[in-house]
């Protein structure tokens, strides 16, 4: 009954169309009142879980905002074109590396889309790259930005599950570095095709030149990853520090940040951060009511009647968030599906940590197909194309995630080789 009354308002909610994060609270609300003798009370104790963990989304998001305002973008394009534009396919290639570089400050694939779209496609199409092949370079090259550390998804991850979040980050660092390897084999493949020029090699000093302007932007990252595995500071304290590095950067470095434009970050940040905090607190709610009616438990018994081998459902559950990651955004994605799917992996004996960085590899996807891929859309509007112009040249790059998805599943260590390293 309880199931019943809570996904039946659920799915209601979102046909009428009430916000996703108003939807998951007022279902809860519901099948509490009419399901349970449980005070409604208790919704509130919930929402307000693991708040020291949660402080990170916020400061890493502020961090990426201010790196990203200072100039962060352009800097690191031109250390990228230093190393591959000289190759075929030279700057499809820079675009890759760049948001790769940019994931290890954003932890955004959107962000890291933006951030680096709108410094390459311009240069692209002018060098005589297809506005659609620029666009879909840099929507799939985004995505990595959720794979490599620090990744916003992967601390909610860890917040819902109590997996150690320091492991979910390492344990992205090959996984991202495979596919931005994976990305350039495609644009490469693609720009034989198509024909595309080759750059031009960097004059002498150019690359020591470049190499000092994005030192400071490079160095942020190993300052978070060394504090953090170093045994320096949490992953949360991590994300302070960040912001303070950022800050002294901007102001005292580059010296393009203004008090003006900080306070213009902030805002951004906070409206960023409201929207995935109150999606956590209402999604800690529909947790504790799953749990409450023994939901997730028959669904795992259900799911290891079909099948006792782990492989086989894995392949299930990356099916369903295919399926999900190509209709939601991949925080909601997340909060969403992992209270529903962490105990059945519990159940087969099946590691925290790489069903973590398993589960945000497989959402990502969803970053760059229709209909509601967020790369898609701030790849569509920096090339001006409609999506249908840019899914096209997106589905080399999908079908490589996809490939990459399935060696994953058939050789977890992967994902783990770096975790378990860390015991």
């Amino acid at each position: 009954m309880l199931a019943t009354v809570l996904f039946v308002s659920f799915f209601v909610l979102l046909i009428i169309n009430v916000p996703i994060s108003i939807s998951l609270g007022l279902s809860s609300m519901i099948a509490i009142l009419f399901c349970t003798q449980d005070p409604v009370g208790v919704l509130i104790q919930n929402s307000y879980a693991n708040g020291f963990t949660l402080m990170a989304i916020p400061f890493f998001i502020l961090a990426g905002n201010i790196m990203a305002r200072g100039g962060v973008s352009q800097r690191l394009v031109n250390l990228a074109n230093c190393g591959f534009g000289r190759y075929l396919g030279g700057l499809a290639h820079v675009a890759t590396a760049a948001c790769t570089f940019f994931g290890a400050i954003s932890g955004s694939a959107p962000a890291t889309t933006a951030a680096i779209g709108g410094v390459m496609v311009g240069p692209m199409t002018e060098k005589g790259y297809s506005r659609a092949f620029a666009g879909a370079c840099v929507a799939a090259s985004g995505m990595i930005g959720l794979l490599i550390p620090p990744s916003i998804i992967m601390i909610l991850y860890g917040v819902l599950t109590g997996a150690s979040v320091a492991k979910l980050f390492i344990g992205g660092v090959i996984p991202g570095l495979l596919t931005s390897a994976v990305f350039m084999l495609c644009n490469y493949m693609l720009a034989k095709k198509f024909n595309c020029p080759r750059g031009d090699r960097p004059r002498p000093g150019e690359t020591w030149k470049c190499s000092k302007e994005a030192f400071w932007a490079l160095l942020m990252p190993l300052i978070i990853l060394g504090g953090i595995y170093g045994g320096i500071f949490t992953p949360t304290e991590s994300a302070v520090v960040a912001v303070v590095y950022g800050i002294f950067v901007g102001f005292c470095i580059h010296r393009s940040l203004t008090l003006k434009s900080l306070y213009d970050v902030f805002q951004t940040t906070a409206k960023s951060s409201a929207i995935i905090l109150f999606l956590v607190a209402t999604a800690h709610c529909f947790s504790f009511v799953l749990a409450s009616g023994e939901i997730p438990q028959a669904l795992a018994i259900a799911m290891r009647s079909l099948s006792q081998n782990p492989t086989v459902v894995l392949f299930l559950i990356c099916i369903a968030l295919l399926i999900v990651g190509t209709f939601l955004d991949n925080a909601v994605a997340v909060v969403l599906m992992t209270p529903i799917f962490f105990p059945v992996v519990q159940s087969l004996g099946i590691d925290p940590v790489f069903f973590g960085v398993l589960t945000v590899f497989t959402l990502a996807i969803g970053q760059i197909t229709p209909p509601v891929g967020l790369c898609l859309f701030v790849a569509c509007n920096l090339a001006e194309l409609k999506l249908e112009q840019i899914v096209t040249y997106c589905l080399p790059y999908i079908l490589a995630t996809l490939v990459l998805m399935c060696l994953f599943i058939f050789f977890p260590q992967i994902i783990l080789v770096l975790p378990e390293m860390m015991d």
